[in-house]
């Protein structure tokens, strides 16, 4: 019974002895007889495809394998991870890991490369791999027998070749050259008998060649088109050969070297860079001897430039030619061969910038003479010569043109100009860049009026005050004008100009007759007043007489002269009043002026300015409307009346200065108002007397200036009852004299020898007191 027991006992305990035994190894271990043994998790594997699996001790990992990468990027995982080894797209992420000229094709854990159409492997198997150390090189398909046609020639390149004619021949498709197709190759004077344009074509050992009909030629590019030859532009031009012998004769010149392209053997032989410097001098001649008087002659000029250099450029045998004159500056581009230029190239020059494709300066292929032409010449003064011809403009009310920029010329070896499939850009660098008003691109129209400027085909890219970008559809001469402002014509502004002037007319002759008759009151101050009242006294007669009288342009001008000269005397005499009155009123000596002097910078100085401004601008006298300074010379007129007025108006706020301090201590009774009103009365007369009204006149060049053509209006017209009020009617010493003389006329009587002496000699010692203290009558 024991037995028993015992037994089922055992039975029931076993399962937990054993229990016991396993949960005593760790995890990933086995108990084993021997102890706990190292489980493999690899066998089976529990990794998935196009994977292995590594066993480590009481655990696993798992790898791709070669050509595979993990789903997560993780070289090692479990299936814990969710992990997968997806294939390798070695040709996307190698660069170039066949080598050049082959290609890449992917495969299922790994890739192999092919050569490309043309090439063969360095070691003639088809496949390999990159690693191989094997190389694609060209197949020279030359080589090969009949590969091009008859009368053809094979060239080979890159993984492929070309087969193009013999000299002589062509294809009848018209191109260039063909591959695998085998086209016939045929004599070209036979395909194609236009094919010399104004020639005929022959066939020869070394190819075909163009003999040019008469008036035609190819400049000695036997194998291109013939193309008319003008040299009609060098015999119209008797009204500029005219002016000068020198001109004459290298006109002559240019038109013996325009002849002879037709007529010797070999045209290649002129000297190219020669006629250029030929036409330099024609061109400096004419500019400096200011013989370009009309639009005319501007038009005339301009055809002859344009003409001489598209004859010219075919013979410089330099590539790109860069030439300066005294009056121009030259850059010149000649591209030579039987293919087309393609590229943009840019031409400059000190005052320009011209940029252009090459093929559209070499113009159609069925006119192009087998060289390309581009120039870019820039003149020093010509805008000089063709300003004011403006009818080819729509101008608004009161606006006026100027020219901003240098002329410049743009010729191309395309005869057809007059409509480019593509636009240039010319920059033109600004003359005045402080003007920021708008600017317009224009070209010279020579058919139009007898030649004027023209914004037709031409438009503004950009604009800024240095320069402005023109984009046009032609090629000629261009410039880029500016538009000012004239003065309004206002009914009111006349009224004023005519009764101001009338008055200052009345008092300047008082002044004239008090100045120069009253001998008690004469000083170099007087003397100062005298010429300032005669200088404007002659002015103004002549504005009124002659302002309007522009039917005689060398009349009108000679009245522009005489106005620049007698108003730029009176701001000369203006400057030596302000100069004076600083020397009584701060200074306090009366060290006075030497007449000479005075008279010099009185007249002197503006003589000198009037004829170096005619010289330099003579067309600057006279406009369209007045007899006065245009646009282009204004600035020798206020340039110096700015000076003056800056100088006078430093010596009245020095003198008005010290005249407050006066006011305080002569009077020391006065009241703060009466000290303030006879302050500022006599601050706004000494500045009209000193001409800063005349700074109102420098506003007068754009639009919607009114209200200072206004003030301009009245302070210039009164000028002359100004100076008769402060110097005549502000003056004690001057009033007691009108006194004395409208006494003697009104009541004379008789007065004892005695009382007229000792009145005399007192008053000319009260006139001597108040000149050697030297302060002023006011």
């Amino acid at each position: 019974m024991v037995g028993k027991w015992t037994l089922l006992m055992l039975v029931w305990l076993l399962p937990i002895f054993m229990a016991q035994n396993i949960r005593s190894c760790p995890l990933g271990f086995s108990s084993q007889p021997s102890g706990c043994v190292d489980v493999n998790e690899c066998d089976p594997t529990p990794c998935g495809n196009n994977s292995q699996c590594f066993n480590t001790n009481a655990s696993y990992y798992c790898q791709c394998k070669k050509g595979f990468e993990s789903s997560t990027k993780m070289e090692n995982f479990t299936i814990m991870s969710i992990a997968t080894c997806i294939d390798i797209n070695e040709c996307l992420k190698i660069e170039d890991i066949c080598g050049a000229h082959a290609f890449c094709n992917n495969t299922i854990s790994s890739y192999n490369c092919s050569c490309k159409k043309g090439f063969i492997s360095s070691t003639g198997v088809k496949t390999f791999h990159g690693d191989d150390g094997v190389t694609c090189r060209d197949i020279d398909e030359c080589k090969e027998e009949k590969v091009c046609g008859l009368n053809s020639l094979c060239i080979n390149t890159q993984g492929s070749y070309n087969c193009v004619c013999k000299t002589g021949f062509e294809l009848k498709s018209g191109k260039s050259s063909y591959t695998g197709e085998v086209e016939q190759c045929e004599d070209m004077c036979k395909l194609d008998k236009t094919y010399c344009g104004h020639g005929t074509c022959h066939s020869g050992p070394s190819g075909h060649y163009c003999a040019c009909h008469e008036g035609f030629t190819n400049y000695g590019n036997k194998k291109s088109r013939c193309i008319a030859l003008d040299c009609g532009v060098f015999k119209n031009v008797k009204n500029l050969t005219k002016t000068s012998h020198i001109v004459e004769d290298h006109v002559k010149q240019l038109s013996k070297s325009c002849l002879e392209i037709t007529e010797v053997e070999d045209p290649k032989k002129l000297d190219g860079e020669g006629l250029l410097k030929t036409l330099q001098l024609i061109i400096d001649n004419l500019l400096s001897s200011k013989a370009l008087n009309d639009n005319r002659k501007v038009s005339t000029f301009l055809d002859l430039v344009e003409g001489a250099l598209g004859l010219i450029g075919p013979f410089v045998t330099t590539r790109r030619t860069k030439s300066s004159s005294p009056h121009t500056e030259l850059e010149l581009l000649v591209h030579n061969g039987s293919v087309k230029p393609q590229e943009t190239k840019t031409l400059s020059s000190k005052h320009a910038q011209l940029d252009i494709k090459m093929e559209v300066a070499a113009g159609n292929l069925s006119q192009y003479p087998g060289f390309t032409v581009v120039s870019l010449l820039s003149y020093s003064n010509l805008e000089e010569s063709a300003g004011g011809f403006f009818s080819g403009m729509k101008q608004e009310e009161n606006q006026i043109f100027g020219i901003n920029s240098k002329v410049v010329t743009v010729t191309v070896s395309n005869t057809d100009t007059n409509h480019l499939k593509e636009t240039v850009n010319i920059t033109l660098y600004h003359l005045d860049q402080s003007n920021e008003t708008s600017h317009t691109c224009v070209f010279w129209d020579s058919s139009t009026d007898g030649g004027t400027w023209s914004p037709r085909g031409c438009s503004v890219v950009e604009s800024n005050p240095k320069y402005t970008v023109c984009s046009c559809n032609h090629l000629s001469s261009f410039a880029v004008l500016m538009a000012l402002y004239e003065i309004e014509d206002h009914f009111e502004l006349q009224l004023i100009t005519w009764v101001g002037l009338s008055l200052s007319l009345i008092c300047l002759f008082f002044c004239i007759l008090t100045f120069s008759t009253i001998r008690s009151i004469q000083s170099p101050r007087t003397t100062i007043h005298l010429h300032l009242c005669i200088s404007l006294f002659i002015a103004i007669i002549i504005f009124l007489a002659g302002i309007t009288q522009t039917e005689n342009k060398v009349g009108c001008a000679v009245v522009a002269g005489m106005l620049h000269f007698f108003y730029l005397a009176a701001f000369c005499w203006m400057c030596l009043e302000g100069i004076q009155l600083f020397r009584m009123v701060v200074l306090v000596f009366n060290t006075s002026f030497n007449t000479i002097y005075m008279m010099a910078g009185g007249y002197g100085v503006p003589a000198v300015i009037v004829a170096v401004s005619a010289l330099v601008n003579a067309k600057g006298y006279g406009t369209k409307r007045y007899c006065w300074l245009n646009l282009d010379s204004i600035w020798s007129f206020f340039g110096p009346a700015c000076v003056i007025i800056i100088v006078n108006i430093f010596f009245f706020l020095i003198t008005a200065w010290k005249l407050a301090q006066k006011f305080s201590s002569l009077n020391p009774d006065m009241d703060s108002l009466q000290k303030i009103k006879a302050f500022i009365i006599t601050a706004v007369a000494q500045l009209c007397i000193l001409g800063t009204m005349w700074i109102f006149g420098c506003f007068q060049f754009e639009k919607g200036t009114i209200v200072m053509s206004y003030l301009f209006t009245i302070f210039g017209s009164f000028q002359g009852v100004m100076l008769f009020v402060m110097h005549c009617l502000f003056s004690k010493q001057v009033r007691e004299e009108y006194a004395n003389i409208l006494t003697h006329f009104c009541a004379p009587r008789k007065r004892k020898y005695s009382e007229f002496s000792y009145s005399h000699s007192s008053k000319a010692q009260g006139s001597k007191s108040t000149q050697d203290t030297g302060e002023s009558h006011i």
